[in-house]
């Protein structure tokens, strides 16, 4: 089995590790405590590439494959998680637009999520009473004449303030999950609004909003797919975004990795440094190798989507694993530092806090274990 990664996925790893370093880490303690994420760092990932790391060259994208973009996230996530949300949203949408869309929905919105020029993407599943459940799903669309008619609310949007376009879900037909639809939501048009802004445990950088819809009126060519194929579009949309969260989750823990082994090299006590301790050795032991095999899910179900092959099972896995395991690195990041590592002074409180959301969004490890059991099963 070849593990090595080829030239343009080194490459592509570099590239996003450079502006991770250079760009992202040294903003991104500012980022958390203003809650608010700086502009630079999406034009610099918007310049690599990093918006459409999957989408075809001629929409604009990069075309390096899934393997690349999980590898990219990592780096990402890294130096600033509050940015990755951005990133790994913006490219799902980019995602989704490529493989359901028309070729104008594909010419009007793949080119400008990839260099940036719409700000970024945003993905409009959720409501304040349908989470892990889209079949309770209360937003509402209705035909009049050449137009559909949206009313209702979102809740949980990333990038819901500066975001140019919304993948939107709405029901348009019978109750459950056969009778939504997805559309595609311009910011700006009448009768949409965001709402109020979460203020968050972890990732403050990333805005987190509400969206309401009060008789908005789209074209009917804003239809992505076809009537009543919403649920399906956003269950291969969740499949790829899990690969990007595992990423994410495998990137906050490798920060909190390296800032663990270098304050125990530093740090003494009773003489020594505590690294020089085993019950700090076997912490760091945990971590490394629990990371490694996240990493080794992450990228066989990378490699399965790039390469055509069912991969909805082996993504859970990945999400669950990488998710739970960055966990626990965090958790014990904060443990070797004592005391230090519960102040705001050193960077693990932040990676404690942002690593937890990845145990819920994207679908919760509850639901990740469903999806593992049920393929188990045969079901």
């Amino acid at each position: 089995m070849d593990l090595s990664l080829s030239e343009e996925q080194t490459m592509i790893r570099d590239a996003a590790r450079e502006v991770a370093s250079k760009v992202l880490a040294p903003r991104a303690k500012q980022a958390d405590r203003d809650a608010k994420l700086p502009r630079e760092n999406l034009t610099a990932l918007a310049e690599l590439g990093l918006f459409a790391v999957n989408l075809p060259e001629s929409l604009g994208g990069a075309e390096a494959g899934v393997v690349a973009y999980s590898l990219a996230m990592s780096e990402i996530a890294k130096a600033c998680a509050s940015t990755a949300v951005t990133m790994a949203v913006t490219n799902m949408v980019g995602e989704v637009i490529a493989t359901f869309g028309d070729d104008a929905q594909k010419k009007r919105y793949c080119p400008k999520l990839a260099d940036g020029s719409l700000s970024a993407g945003s993905f409009a599943l959720s409501e304040p009473e349908a989470g892990s459940d889209p079949g309770a799903m209360r937003t509402v669309a209705r035909l009049d004449g050449d137009h559909w008619v949206l009313d209702g609310s979102k809740q949980w949007i990333t990038s819901g303030d500066f975001a140019g376009v919304f993948v939107v879900w709405a029901r348009t037909g019978e109750p459950g999950t056969k009778g939504i639809s997805c559309f595609l939501v311009e910011a700006g048009t009448p009768g949409l609004s965001v709402g109020h802004h979460e203020d968050k445990m972890g990732l403050r950088g990333s805005s987190t909003t509400a969206l309401h819809f009060e008789a908005c009126r789209i074209p009917k060519s804003a239809l992505l797919g076809t009537l009543g194929m919403g649920f399906r579009i956003a269950m291969m949309a969740l499949d790829g975004g899990r690969i990007g969260i595992a990423s994410q989750a495998i990137g906050i823990g490798e920060a909190a990795l390296d800032a663990s082994v270098a304050y125990a090299r530093e740090r003494k006590t009773f003489g020594k440094s505590i690294g020089d301790h085993q019950a700090i050795q076997w912490m760091i032991a945990d971590s490394r190798t629990e990371l490694d095999g996240a990493r080794m899910l992450a990228m066989r179900a990378a490699y399965l989507k790039e390469t055509k092959q069912p991969f909805s099972s082996e993504a859970a896995m990945a999400k669950l694993f990488a998710s739970e395991s960055a966990g626990k690195v965090c958790d014990r990041a904060i443990q070797i530092h004592g005391g230090y590592g519960y102040v705001k002074e050193y960077d693990v409180e932040r990676y404690y806090r942002d690593v937890r959301v990845t145990r819920i969004y994207e679908g919760t490890s509850e639901i990740q274990r469903l999806v593992i059991g049920r393929a188990t099963l045969g079901k």
